[in-house]
């Protein structure tokens, strides 16, 4: 007995170890074209994991490159998932049509019937017993007579009941098909929304690969720019009082990559202000202004856009040409969750070094400096008397 039970427990093992590798996922069923749907979410469940794993890796443009393509892969599945949803549930919809539409002949044969009997029932109930009982051939057709009323009554109330049965199945049936419809509008909103996203990886997967230049040296300086950046707004570098300034006098002008090597780049002016030692958005502050993207509106998705509302004058003179936005680029490895802090700005296109940077506002002027990877970043901050920080990167202060 012990030698049977063993033999089968050992059966159990190896059976089990022959059916977990057919019904598990792997990653290669995951890098297939055609993925089937019953894998689909074991699949974004593994991609996504991989997209955590390389986030926990060095910062290198090439992990960059697979968290976009990852990061793609699982919103095209999602698209997938989304798009069977939706096929499942119309499917399912017209099931439900067809069976309200014939729930709904059913109800009106069964109301024809039943008018049907309340007439005879009526026609019958005129008739007194008497004119039954002398209308009755024998007493047998008398009971007969009798019988038959009494079919006609419980077949009434047969009749009846089914059709409030039908009525309520009908009923029941049209809130299903109103819950799927529901469901529907709301996948097809999650469907346009993942499109969207799709898109906009898709737009910023390239557009770190431009500004690249598939170079890791060039993503390097990207990042170690972002971190200066992040550095100096959270109270970094070292800075030095120069002189009290009025709004519009001039501060400095725009560092030439030579001289802000190694912490930008390229030649531009982040703009950032704080309320009270908080980044603020710029737009909340800097006067309305015709401005223009040094970038196609297709990367607007990812460099972002400037809406200026307030009464400060800009720090530059006109053109103004907008680099980046406030809050752009948020989740990239260079910004982190918040994104961009500042507006990054120029006069114009083109080579921007040595353009002139004015205080927006009356207060006291500080020079700074960050040490970075393979330089400096020299920035300038104007100190205001209501608690009004504005500062002034990748410029070289006077």
């Amino acid at each position: 007995m012990k030698k049977i039970l063993l033999l089968g427990f050992l059966f159990f093992l190896f059976s089990f170890q022959l059916v977990v590798p057919i019904i598990a996922t792997e990653i290669s069923d995951c890098e297939k074209e055609d993925i089937e749907q019953s894998k689909v979410n074991d699949c974004i469940d593994i991609i996504s994991k991989k997209i955590s794993d390389l986030g926990g890796q060095k910062k290198t443009l090439s992990t960059q490159i697979a968290q976009f393509d990852n990061q793609i892969q699982v919103t095209q599945l999602k698209i997938t998932e989304a798009a069977n949803t939706i096929a499942q549930l119309e499917k399912e919809i017209n099931v439900l049509g067809f069976r309200i539409g014939y729930i709904t002949d059913s109800v009106d044969k069964l109301e024809v019937l039943l008018k049907r009997r309340i007439v005879a029932i009526y026609q019958e109930s005129n008739v007194s017993n008497l004119e039954v009982l002398i209308g009755s051939g024998d007493f047998s057709d008398l009971l007969t007579r009798i019988q038959y009323l009494k079919i006609i009554q419980e077949n009434d109330k047969k009749l009846l009941g089914t059709l409030q049965e039908n009525k309520a199945n009908y009923a029941n049936q049209k809130d299903d098909r109103e819950a799927k419809q529901a469901q529907i509008e709301e996948n097809k909103k999650k469907l346009l929304g993942l499109k969207t996203s799709l898109d906009q990886q898709k737009v910023e997967k390239q557009a770190l690969l431009t500004i690249t230049k598939n170079d890791e040296t060039k993503f390097q300086r990207l990042l170690a720019e972002a971190q200066a950046e992040l550095a100096v707004s959270f109270g970094g570098g070292s800075e030095t009082f120069l002189r009290d300034v009025n709004a519009g006098d001039s501060i400095g002008s725009i560092a030439s990559l030579s001289v802000s090597a190694g912490c930008s780049s390229g030649p531009h002016l982040h703009f950032e202000v704080h309320k009270d030692n908080s980044v603020q958005d710029p737009n909340n502050y800097l006067e309305s202004r015709s401005v223009n993207y040094n970038y196609s509106e297709s990367y607007y998705s990812v460099y972002g856009q400037v809406n200026p509302h307030g009464n400060l004058p800009w720090p530059i003179n006109d053109p103004i040409g907008i680099n980046q936005g406030f809050a752009a680029q948020k989740n990239s490895p260079q910004y982190g969750p918040s994104g961009h802090l500042g507006i990054d700005i120029q006069t114009g296109s083109g080579d921007a070094a040595g353009q002139t940077i004015k205080a927006v506002k009356t207060g006291k002027l500080y020079g700074g400096s960050y040490k970075c990877t393979n330089g400096s970043l020299l920035y300038a901050r104007v100190k205001h008397d209501d608690g009004l920080d504005t500062l002034y990167l990748h410029m070289v202060p006077h």
